[in-house]
């Protein structure tokens, strides 16, 4: 455990399923505890406010950007970055389905995207295109006109449906 700091608190959270406790300063960001003390840098420095989603993260099952939550917010909580998704040789279905899709071209999107996607599909199995793209819309990507992030969605959703239907 670190020392402690004037002026810091102590947070206690789950970061992708695993305990943390750590002196942080009370107004620092999550987006710099999870890359600057926990060096998870695939949740992406962006905008810093609030409006691109490349920092998307999932708090307690609901997206939340990162850059624009404090840290000490998520005392207690449970924060799952892109790292807390899947694995290089075990990608998450949303994962797979992106890649499949050719959903991203830079990829700097992808955290949020793919995140974003994963609390719709676990809140809407079968979302129209329209559903998808307000599922999407705190997300910006500026390669794409969309279409192949839609068509990776609407895989992702499929293999959803799939699963549900064997485990019948």
């Amino acid at each position: 455990m670190q020392e402690l700091l004037e002026d810091s608190v102590l947070l206690q959270c789950r970061v992708n399923d695993k305990p943390r406790e750590e002196f942080i300063h009370p107004t620092k960001s999550l987006l710099d505890f999870l890359r600057e003390d926990l060096g998870f840098t695939g949740t992406h420095m962006g905008c810093m406010t609030g409006h691109c989603g490349a920092c998307t993260v999932t708090i307690d099952g609901h997206i939340a950007k990162s850059c624009i939550t404090l840290a000490a917010s998520v005392q207690r909580k449970k924060v799952v970055t892109i790292e807390g998704l899947g694995e290089p040789d075990s990608l998450h279905p949303v994962q797979s389905a992106f890649c499949e899709e050719a959903g991203f071209q830079c990829a700097y999107c992808s955290p949020g995207m793919v995140l974003s996607t994963v609390e719709l599909l676990s809140e809407n199995p079968e979302p129209t295109d329209e559903e998808i793209r307000e599922a999407l819309a705190g997300n910006l990507c500026r390669c794409t006109g969309y279409q192949s992030i839609v068509r990776a969605v609407r895989a992702a959703a499929a293999q959803y449906l799939a699963k549900q239907e064997s485990q019948k």
